[in-house]
């Protein structure tokens, strides 16, 4: 007579292949989230140097200013060193902002946005006419500094490793 059901080793054998696909879906449900985490984040770090760009494009004035005069130029931000940004200008509802307040106003907006919406975030924006370096096949936070170079508006984060991982070069 044969004997009917499932033996112990069988149910085991059972248990552990549903046990490694449990975890095999657990481990790409995480990298999927984090993934997702990453683009939103770049996507993000697009918006800010867009915003920042178009900032810097209105107040043409002061974005044409030299390295030393020009506030745009001196943003070199990281919130996992310098923590929350200090108070800034205050430009909403004034009636008189002059350029170089309107620009401090920016660069302590950005720096606002780096600080609450990137974790240990970092900007810099500086003339820079080569960001990407080939040996490495990413981006670097050192500047040129060359005076004829476009501006480049770095952005980066936490989990980025140490490169920033969005440039936006800003035509002259």
């Amino acid at each position: 007579m044969q004997a009917r059901g499932f033996t112990l080793i069988e149910v085991l054998v059972a248990l552990f292949v549903l046990a490694v696909g449990v975890f095999g879906a657990s481990a790409a449900q995480l990298a999927a989230q984090r993934t997702r985490q990453q683009a939103a984040l770049g996507s993000e770090a697009a918006l800010l140097a867009a915003s920042l760009a178009a900032r810097m494009q209105a107040n043409a004035h002061v974005a044409g200013l030299p390295v030393g005069a020009n506030p745009y130029l001196a943003l070199d931000y990281d919130a996992a060193a310098h923590g929350p940004p200090a108070g800034g200008a205050a430009c909403f509802g004034v009636g008189a902002c002059d350029p170089l307040a309107l620009a401090a106003f920016d660069v302590h907006e950005t720096r606002v946005a780096v600080h609450r919406g990137f974790p240990g975030g970092r900007i810099a924006v500086c003339r820079d006419a080569a960001p990407w370096v080939d040996a490495d096949s990413r981006y670097r936070w050192e500047c040129s500094g060359d005076t004829a170079a476009p501006v480049a508006i770095k952005v980066g984060w936490h989990g980025a490793g140490d490169a920033p991982l969005h440039v936006l070069m800003v035509a002259r």
